[in-house]
């Protein structure tokens, strides 16, 4: 049997988050921090010990968690060895400790009021883990939850606990004012970053240090765990909220229609694919789909389009890599078009965003990160400058080119396509008398 140091496996930074039983445990961490991590491993040990507690993971939109909680905790326990001591199921997706049947359960706040019915077989549900707690709109919505679970009286010895992790995008959110400006006396609050992973190798860290130099307002979120200052940022004019194409009113559909964008990275920058839906007459803009990853060859992009539904759908992509554009359309991905390049593109369409009221869904987590950060380069006065920063902004690159199309839509009411339709008819109709004209 294999032994395990478990101070090899998570490392240091995190003893006091590690033993704390407060009612509340409020991590805001920086990207490789290794908060996701090292929670993971907590909730997974915590389990073995305390019998009688069962855990639930909950984030935005629920499926999100295949790709993110949900792995994360199989990786723990595999990097624990205790391989052969749970079961891991995707339908339904929940986790489950042989050797007892306590469960880790995975929901999303698509729904809060369920979460309120929610029930385990054996013991307690007195653990909940908040992943990505930034997602959350609203206080209020978090109370719904933290009224509803854990509930219940908990055996001796056990103890009821809301572990919320989050990186700080936006110093005006409600978990600052609610945890970190006066942190109540039952929470535990912590900050931690990329300094305390002594597992980042040095081509990690050296991400970091190019971002301090390039972008120090990312850096300070990004790679300190700061809270996020608004002022300086490009767009105001958005928020966190779910969207899509199911939330338009039917009523409303004809003023609508998706558009597509994408810009292409590989190794030191992302591939970022966004979906949208664009309402040109009320100016309205539903953020509902992405995909951000390094790394990927065309054949993986075409496939990825492919699999989300998308592969028939005008897209607009990077003008600059008109080899890309030829290579997806061999892969099957025929509509895509390049990007209109110009002196002025960038400026231009960021003009035509700002025009908009824009909605994000919380399950597109680098559209987000990247309009909470995204900002004027300062000018030689220290004051914002009209030049934004030419850094991490591969999701709205990919949204400006997806904008270059918004021009040439124009929405008809339905009683004008209805007019249309018989203008139509008409002109088809032979004259009276057998006479065709």
């Amino acid at each position: 049997m294999t032994t395990y140091k478990l101070s090899e496996i998570v490392g240091g930074g995190y003893r006091e988050f590690w033993h704390s039983k407060k009612r509340y445990r409020v991590l805001k961490g920086g990207k490789g921090s290794k908060k996701s991590a090292t929670t993971s491993l907590n909730f997974v040990l915590r389990l073995t010990q305390y019998p009688e507690a069962n855990l639930l993971v909950v984030r935005s939109v629920m499926d999100t968690h295949r790709s993110s909680t949900f792995a994360q905790l199989t990786w723990a326990i595999r990097r624990l060895g205790m391989d052969g001591l749970f079961k891991c199921t995707v339908s339904p997706m929940e986790i489950t400790y042989l050797p007892t049947g306590q469960k880790i359960l995975f929901r999303g706040f698509d729904d809060v009021l369920k979460l309120a019915s929610i029930t385990v077989p054996k013991g307690v549900l007195c653990w909940v883990w908040i992943e990505e707690a930034y997602e959350i709109l609203s206080e209020e919505q978090f109370d719904v939850l933290d009224l509803s679970v854990p509930r219940g009286n908990v055996p001796e010895g056990l103890f009821k606990q809301t572990t919320l992790t989050f990186n700080p995008w936006n110093e005006h959110h409600w978990l600052k004012k609610r945890f970190f400006d006066h942190p109540p006396e039952n929470a535990d609050v912590f900050t931690t970053n990329y300094l305390c992973n002594e597992f980042l190798d040095d081509a990690d860290r050296a991400v970091y240090e190019r971002m301090k130099e390039e972008n120090p307002r990312r850096y300070r979120v990004a790679g300190l765990g700061e809270w996020g200052v608004a002022e300086g940022l490009v767009f105001e004019n958005w928020r966190v909220e779910a969207c899509g194409p199911d939330s338009i009113p039917p009523e409303d559909r004809w003023k609508w229609r998706p558009f597509f964008g994408l810009d292409y990275g590989y190794t030191n920058d992302p591939t970022a694919f966004v979906a949208c839906m664009a309402n040109p007459l009320d100016k309205q803009l539903f953020i509902f789909d992405e995909h951000y990853q390094r790394r990927m060859l065309n054949d993986d992009i075409a496939k990825m389009i492919t699999a989300k539904g998308y592969a028939k759908e005008r897209i607009r992509a990077d003008a600059a890599e008109p080899k890309s554009n030829d290579d997806l359309r061999r892969l099957g991905i025929g509509r895509i078009m390049a990007a209109e390049k110009g002196r002025d593109s960038i400026l231009h369409g960021i003009a035509r965003l700002q025009e908009y009221r824009i909605t994000i869904s919380p399950g597109c987590p680098a559209a987000i990160a990247e309009f909470s950060s995204y900002a004027w380069e300062p000018g030689e006065d220290g004051k914002p400058s009209n030049k934004p920063a030419d850094t991490n902004n591969h999701m709205i690159d990919a949204l400006r080119y997806a904008s270059e199309d918004f021009r040439f839509f124009h929405p008809v009411t339905p009683e004008e396509e209805e007019k249309r339709m018989r203008r139509a008819a008409a002109a088809e109709r032979p004259m009276p008398g057998g006479w065709d004209i």
